[in-house]
């Protein structure tokens, strides 16, 4: 699988302009992005929290950790990360731990840090669904697609 079926028909209807960045299979982002010869900056990745039932994606680059105190207090809920086995199956269509940042497409509510620049550069890669595939957008479009998706501060710099 290059992308998955989810993402692919999200990305036709928008109209979004992409390529594929094939990589060796990788088991993080910041993997890829080494593998890929990207800098972890330009990759967003998705990780995935949980309160009680609910989930929330975070969006941020490669090269960046959650801090979830900060967002739960800034939210006023109790966040956990969530393991990929509790929301693996609503991305039924990408490889366990290769989610797209796109939370949204998947009917799953999306916070994006902006503070971090992600989107300033020329070129940003998200995952494709799979562990061997990247798609590479320009920043303009990566902030399209970031659009929809809430705006929080809650990520500090690795």
């Amino acid at each position: 699988m290059a992308i998955s079926r989810t993402l692919q028909a999200y990305l036709k209807e928008h109209g979004v302009k992409y390529r594929i960045v094939h990589h060796a299979r990788t088991g993080s982002s910041m993997e890829s992005a080494e593998q890929a010869h990207i800098p972890g900056g330009a990759l967003a990745k998705a990780v995935m929290t949980r309160d009680g039932n609910d989930f929330l994606m975070l969006v941020l680059p490669s090269d960046y950790h959650v801090d979830l105190d900060s967002l739960s207090t800034r939210l006023g809920r109790t966040l956990a990360m969530a393991n990929e086995a509790e929301f693996s199956a609503r991305f039924s269509d990408c490889e366990r731990g290769a989610v797209p940042p796109l939370g949204y497409v998947y009917g799953i509510r999306t916070l994006w840090d902006p503070s971090t620049a992600l989107g300033a550069d020329e070129k940003v890669y998200f995952e494709a669904g799979d562990h061997e595939n990247l798609i590479q957008v320009s920043g303009e479009q990566f902030h399209e697609l970031m659009a929809s998706a809430e705006r929080s501060e809650f990520s500090r710099h690795i």
